[in-house]
């Protein structure tokens, strides 16, 4: 009995340790809804898997050709080309046409949606002829828009290994076809003539469409990832660096910002751009962007612009620019109360952005941000972010982000959203029409059968100065494996607001890297369906069967200009940067907007679905945008719900189309 009494003696400060870390944890750990709760909440939704009809008769791979100096970490280079985009392509009032990357066969793809009519084109490649190429390129993503003006949706095609490419349709095409399209350069100056291309080999992963300067026009967005550098030239060994820091990176690829010049339709239409000389310091330019969002979040109709970055901070930038000069100033997290670490602070962040949007959280009315990073526990344990605005209104936002200060806060724990795998495109959107967002994100990295996280870690705690030779980076290559098992997350906030993962409970886990996500009512009932690009595998459309949804409404907002001419008469030009704020007759307040592209490789229709909930009669629908001119408008309307085409001139008005 003395020596029992000698052994709890010398054990005593070990036990009180242990009893105070699991009481800390009790006290602390955030409430988590039972499997009983998940299934009850998972009762409303219901999606059916169906495949995309591909070409045939493509070559195949299964991992990329890389520069010597990355071959032993090919895998990891190879990581990133699914992307996948839904809109309108040929102008049947339906978001049902898809726009592919796939890495399996480096070649764009336009497809029809599995869904009725899916029989209206054989889906086809897109031809880069006659522009110059090489071997050497590939396809990182798809961006649907009306470049040219024209009311027709053209495609923007962005790279490693070459400028973007503008896929302008042509007035005289009878029906969806690789000849439906012409290639154009968006930098013609940049590029040498001839048939092996010699230009700029810019290395882009995100890209997004924006009138910034407030002219009435669709300027771009590119931001590059790799410094300019022969990334998938096999017969190069050199030449090429990786990020100078795991926190801190400022050395990868320039951000660019091309702003319209001009456009022309016809059987050979053109566009062109001018690229905006210093539009951003070297510290915001040059960070490795993964993903990108443009929105105007202080109503003055000018977007701003929130860059995800990898391997350092991501930049909000509010956007100060007037017709015929584009300028932003970047805004940032200052005095927040208690202890809030740095890197969940608006613009001190030293995560690994991977995939950016904007919603609203509170149902305050005003624009939040969900930010995807890298969050695996037991590998790298970040946090996604959930920036919820903190401003009493617009006006206060505008002032606060006039003195350079970004007034949103980190809520991601609360809300149940700081942890969901190794995170890449992220999509807020409203699956059953209750009036509140749902997320969908991609996760997952390498699929293989060698586990090496263990040498990812050991690389995340090596000197910077070593981190920009590839030389001195581990083994990644293929069949090694760095998350590969992570799948798909859907969360669903609680009554309590609070966010679930219900991707078991709906049969979205499969275990299959995912990268892009395009949202979009496909079929037009009401429901918004998604689609998702998978690394290395086939990409897949989820139809949206959800049982107990409620009303609607959908807007096609357009500029009110002459309908295109021709048998492919166009879905219109819509009005990227149009902002909706919905009042239902209960005072509850609904936000959207047009948006323009953003994410990592996933991009949602031109459409605006609002869910509403159980509303039966007319809302209040304010509408914000500005004209062709450049000239910001705004018009209060009474809609009933449903899907309404409106034009958008001088006023709205209900169009035919």
């Amino acid at each position: 009995m003395l020596a029992i009494r000698r052994m709890l003696r010398r054990q005593l400060a070990g036990v009180v340790a242990l009893v105070l870390l699991v009481g800390t944890f009790v006290a602390v750990r955030l409430p988590e809804a039972s499997a009983d709760e998940r299934r009850v909440m998972a009762q409303s939704y219901r999606f059916t898997p169906l495949s995309l009809t591909m070409p045939g008769g493509l070559p195949q791979q299964s991992i990329r050709q890389v520069n010597g100096a990355y071959r032993h970490i090919a895998a990891w280079i190879s990581s990133v080309g699914a992307g996948i985009a839904v809109n309108d392509l040929d102008g049947d009032g339906l978001a049902n046409d898809l726009c592919v990357t796939d890495p399996r066969i480096d070649r764009v793809v336009v497809s029809p949606a599995p869904t009725p009519g899916a029989d209206r084109y054989q889906p086809f490649v897109l031809d880069l002829a006659p522009l110059p190429t090489n071997p050497h390129i590939a396809p990182m993503g798809c961006l649907p828009g009306d470049l040219n003006g024209d009311g027709r949706t053209d495609l923007l095609v962005y790279y490693w290994g070459r400028t973007p490419v503008a896929f302008l349709a042509r007035a005289d095409a009878t029906a969806l076809s690789r000849d439906a399209y012409v290639a154009v350069e968006l930098l013609p100056d940049r590029v040498p003539a001839g048939g092996t291309y010699t230009g700029p080999q810019w290395n882009t992963n995100a890209a997004t469409l924006a009138d910034f300067d407030g002219d009435g026009n669709l300027d771009v967005y590119i931001g590059n990832y790799f410094p300019d550098s022969p990334v998938l030239d096999p017969g190069q060994h050199g030449g090429v660096a990786m990020n100078r820091s795991m926190s801190n990176a400022l050395n990868g690829g320039d951000d660019h910002v091309l702003r319209f010049t001009g456009g022309s339709a016809g059987p050979e239409p053109d566009v062109s751009y001018a690229e905006v000389p210093d539009v951003f310091a070297t510290d915001v330019s040059r960070g490795w962007t993964l993903a990108v969002a443009a929105n105007d979040v202080d109503g003055d109709l000018l977007p701003e612009l929130y860059i995800a970055n990898d391997f350092g901070p991501d930049r909000l930038l509010h956007n100060r620019s007037e017709p015929g000069r584009i300028a932003f100033a970047l805004v940032e997290s200052s005095g927040l109360p208690g202890l809030t670490p740095k890197s969940k602070r608006v613009g001190h962040d030293s995560f690994k952005g991977m995939g950016v949007d904007f919603g609203d959280f509170d149902g305050d009315g005003m624009f939040d941000l969900y930010v995807g990073n890298i969050t695996t526990s037991f590998g790298i344990q970040e946090s996604n972010f959930a920036f919820v605005n903190t401003a009493a209104d617009t006006d206060e936002l505008r002032a606060t982000l006039r003195e350079g200060k970004a007034p949103w806060q980190d809520r991601s724990a609360e809300l149940g959203l700081a942890w969901s795998g190794w995170s890449w495109d992220v999509k807020l959107a409203d699956f059953t029409n209750r009036g509140r967002p749902d997320i969908v994100q991609t996760a997952g990295f390498v699929k293989g059968e060698v586990n090496r996280w263990a040498q990812l870690q050991e690389l995340a705690t090596a000197n910077d100065e070593l981190l920009a030779d590839p030389r001195w980076w581990p083994r990644v290559e293929q069949g090694d494996d760095i998350a590969g098992g992570q799948h798909l997350v859907f969360h669903v906030a609680g009554d309590d607001g609070r966010y679930e993962d219900l991707s078991v409970e709906l049969g979205l886990a499969e275990r299959v890297p995912t990268r892009g996500v395009a949202v979009g009512d496909m079929d037009g009932d009401g429901r918004l369906d998604f689609a998702v690009a998978r690394q290395w595998d086939a990409p897949v459309v989820y139809h949206n069967d959800s049982p107990t949804t409620g009303a609607n409404l959908t807007l096609r907002l357009l500029h009110d200009q002459p309908q295109a001419a021709g048998p492919l008469a166009g879905a219109g030009s819509p009005v990227i940067g149009a902002q909706v704020r919905v009042t239902t007759p209960d005072g509850r307040v609904l936000i959207d907007r047009v948006d323009g592209g953003s994410g990592h490789s996933g991009r949602r229709s031109n459409e605006v679905s609002v869910g509403l909930g159980e509303v039966a009669g007319p809302v209040t629908v304010q509408l914000s945008w500005r004209d062709r001119e450049g000239i910001p408008r705004e018009q209060e309307l009474r809609l009933t719900p449903g899907r309404h085409t409106l034009a958008l001139g001088t006023q709205a008005r209900e169009a035919s189309r």
